[in-house]
């Protein structure tokens, strides 16, 4: 009887060490013998644009983009007397801090997602007369 018990707690936890130390042995040998995996790392981030480039973008007033008109950054209603930047493309405008805040981070528009081009930041000085 005494026997029996031994053997019925004895075996479970042996064979539980030895599958331990195989697992441990598995990964020294990993560790020391495969070659090394380039760790893949995330894509870099885009930048978005340069303080020169976000003066070349349209400014206005919340009073020329009509009344009721919501910046979809800050959830908050576009003032008429408010300054406002207006993104080339699509026309879409928002604060004008709340649109340069998002775009020192992402060329992109943040409603309609399209990106801007660099045809886009040309200012009317830098185009040719031809």
């Amino acid at each position: 009887m005494m026997g029996s018990l031994f053997l019925a707690l004895f075996l479970p936890c042996a064979g539980m060490s030895v599958v331990f130390l195989v697992y441990m042995c598995l990964l020294c040998y990993a560790a020391t013998h495969l070659p090394e995996r380039p760790v893949s790392a995330k894509q870099p981030a885009e930048t978005g644009l340069s303080p020169a480039e976000l003066d070349k973008l349209p400014k206005t007033t919340g009073q020329e983009l009509g009344p009721g008109t919501e910046c979809s950054v800050c959830l908050d209603e576009i003032e008429a007397e408010q300054p406002v930047r207006v993104v080339p493309g699509c026309n879409h405008g928002f604060h004008l801090e709340c649109a340069d805040t998002w775009f020192v981070k992402n060329p992109a528009c943040p409603v309609c997602r399209n990106k801007l081009e660099p045809g886009f930041l040309q200012s009317s000085d830098e185009t040719s007369p031809c």
